[in-house]
């Protein structure tokens, strides 16, 4: 199934959306919000893949154009937003900028932060910043929505657990990260609110791309309209799904609708520490990895962060070519107070 929220109140109002992304439903009737048809996954899911079946085939009644504009993210807002690090060449980059070393436990032991879940941006929206000289730059990842999880579960409830799947683009603001974790407390000013892809889908629309708890396809980046990254999701994932659920409920129980996010997707390639597109790699999926890179070459980083007027797109396609989850499209606008 493919599901999006349509903006209206504070969490949406529940929609399926065709699988070629043109057409879509009112779903209101079975759950008012994807978050109600999570609450309720047992009852709602058979009608939602009823309906999901009929929108496909046409036969459904009152079908409309799907306009993304006027998407909010699938959840609007969550209980829980935890993003681990799973692509453990990303941490490696940004140690190895600064020549230091990553710790062996970091092989084992994925890292992961809480964020903000109060209120995330649409697919579409701008993404609004103060001040340029915070350091903007945009992070794309995967990140799957559990059912209820127990706390202390095993990997195979986890993965039991994953009820949906979205893009994300968790934007980071590096001129502030630095001071934020020299305090010891973790990320909070410097992680704004995260965007995700306009719809959800089951993990069943990915056919043999979705194995291992791992999403088996690139995801694509284009920054200010042009080629960035087309890193392979399901390599170099050090810890699958499963695993960073896990890791997220050892001392917690987690609620229907909690997001997990996978961190920077990032792959080793040829050269030592990974080349751009236009080199013949597979290029980056944040512009951190592109300044740590110019570290390691040349002592310093010469790639500015994102400024006002920059855009960053983010998708993802099937070995046909065709588009899962919808674009994130976005733009970097100056933040005035109301």
């Amino acid at each position: 199934m493919k599901l999006a929220s349509l903006k209206q109140g504070r969490d949406g109002a529940l929609i399926l959306v065709s699988r070629d992304l043109k057409r879509a439903v009112s779903a209101g009737d079975i759950a008012a919000t994807l978050q109600a048809a999570l609450d309720d996954w047992a009852r709602s899911q058979p009608k939602l893949q009823a309906r999901y079946e009929q929108i496909n085939a046409g036969t459904v009644e009152g079908a409309f154009d799907l306009e993304m504009d006027k998407l909010a993210s699938p959840l609007p807002r969550a209980y829980q937003w935890a993003d681990g690090s799973a692509y453990v060449n990303h941490v490696e980059l940004v140690r190895k900028a600064r020549g230091a070393e990553i710790p062996e436990s970091f092989w084992h032991d994925p890292l992961m932060y809480q964020g903000g879940s109060d209120s995330f941006l649409g697919p579409r929206e701008p993404i609004k910043m103060a001040d340029t000289a915070w350091g903007i730059d945009f992070e794309g990842e995967v990140a799957v929505v559990t059912d209820d999880v127990p706390m202390g579960c095993s990997t195979e409830q986890a993965a039991d657990s994953i009820r949906l799947l979205m893009l994300v683009n968790d934007i980071s603001l590096r001129g502030l990260i630095p001071a934020e974790l020299a305090k010891g407390f973790g990320f909070f000013q410097s992680k704004p609110s995260s965007a995700f892809s306009p719809v959800a889908i089951t993990p069943d629309e990915l056919g043999d791309s979705w194995q291992d708890g791992r999403v088996k396809l690139p995801l694509l980046m284009d920054y200010n309209n042009k080629p960035f990254g087309k890193a392979n999701a399901g390599v170099d994932m050090t810890f699958n799904f499963p695993q960073l659920i896990a890791h997220a409920a050892k001392s917690r129980p987690l609620g229907a609708g909690a997001i997990i996010g996978s961190g920077t997707v990032s792959n080793k390639q040829n050269t030592e520490w990974g080349s751009a597109i236009a080199d013949g790699g597979v290029g980056y999926s944040c512009i951190a990895e592109v300044r740590m890179i110019e570290t390691i070459n040349s002592g310093k980083p010469e790639t500015p962060f994102m400024g006002y007027g920059d855009t960053i797109r983010i998708r993802m396609e099937d070995s046909e070519g065709n588009n899962i989850f919808g674009d994130i499209d976005q733009v970097v606008e100056p933040y005035e107070a109301d």
